[in-house]
């Protein structure tokens, strides 16, 4: 029978972990296991889309006049599921900030714990009445879907299997979440979908109402970008940052604004790179594979060959 060498290796990983932490001046992990549960997120946004879209998402088996009796139950478990994951990303704040030095010695104090409840509560119960404004604004998304794509039959057709249409369920959910400051949260849910569909939204961007992704795969949205409404991106389509301030020690600073702009009617073209904060103005149109690192007019149209030179063609190239 074969053999390993365990004990020498159990050993040797507990030295790295030993490593890591003393030299992180914020240890990556406080308290133990004391952060959220990627896959107690995943159940809960399951429920919650069951929530949100009872006869299409819910169980296969509700019927129409159970329908209020079933999201009352499954609400009520998925919230009591988030509170605990609330409770244990503002634990693992904390934990944080008293490694840091901020709060030394607090992270187990009896009132700190209170205050964790107090809050974790609060936040819940904001997540929870912000649902019917979500349920109205993918409402808006799956109805720029079906409106937008020739191909779709229906609503259901689009809500069921269109990727983009999950990933802003998850969008939508993932930024409420981002709002409320429950930033560790909102990054799991969304990388929930981005593993789903290839479809990578950082909570932190702020879209309107009738987003639509066609295809989707590759998509990149950063934290800082904005989007205004009824706006259509394609497969592959980036809205990232094109540099990164640094303070003078050499390390990131992170939350400025770094992403672009997209403002209202705007239509974005498969494999279109769009970089740094510069504003696209309302009902333009960028062509397919641009790299665009300049603004763009109201009504402005860019092609890949106009794109370097700032030009403005008077259409734009096959997408």
């Amino acid at each position: 029978m074969a053999t390993f060498d365990i004990t020498t290796i159990v050993q040797s990983l507990h030295d790295a972990r030993h490593r890591w932490r003393q030299e992180q001046s914020r240890a990556s992990e406080p308290g133990g296991r004391e952060f959220p549960s990627r896959n107690a997120l995943a159940a809960i946004i399951d429920s919650l889309k069951g929530v949100l879209f009872p006869m299409r998402l819910g169980p296969p088996d509700l019927r129409q006049e159970s329908e209020d009796f079933h999201v009352a139950h499954a609400l009520d478990g998925a919230l009591h599921a988030l509170l605990k994951q609330v409770r244990r990303e503002l634990k693992y704040n904390a934990g944080l900030r008293g490694q840091s030095g901020h709060e030394a010695g607090r992270a187990l104090d009896h009132s700190v714990d209170s205050d964790i409840d107090h809050d974790a509560l609060a936040a819940v119960r904001a997540f929870a009445a912000a649902l019917p404004t979500i349920r109205s604004l993918l409402d808006s998304d799956v109805m720029a879907a079906y409106q937008g794509d020739p191909a779709a039959r229906s609503v259901d057709e689009v809500l069921l299997c269109y990727p983009g249409v999950l990933a802003m369920i998850h969008y939508r959910i993932a930024h409420q979440l981002y709002t409320l400051g429950l930033t560790l949260l909102a990054r799991i849910v969304s990388e929930l979908a981005h593993g789903a569909t290839g479809i990578d939204i950082h909570p932190g961007a702020r879209i309107g109402a009738g987003f639509f992704i066609d295809h989707g795969t590759g998509v990149v949205i950063g934290e800082t970008a904005v989007i205004g409404a009824r706006v259509r991106l394609y497969q592959a389509v980036t809205l990232g940052a094109k540099r990164f301030p640094t303070d003078a020690e050499g390390n990131l600073q992170k939350g400025l604004p770094r992403h672009p702009v997209v403002e209202d009617d705007v239509v974005i073209y498969a494999g279109a790179t769009v970089l740094g904060l510069i504003t696209i103005g309302k009902g333009a149109i960028i062509g397919g594979n641009v790299w665009l690192t300049h603004d763009v007019p109201p009504g402005g149209r860019i092609a890949q060959a106009e794109s370097r030179v700032g030009a403005f063609a008077n259409g734009i190239a096959a997408a």
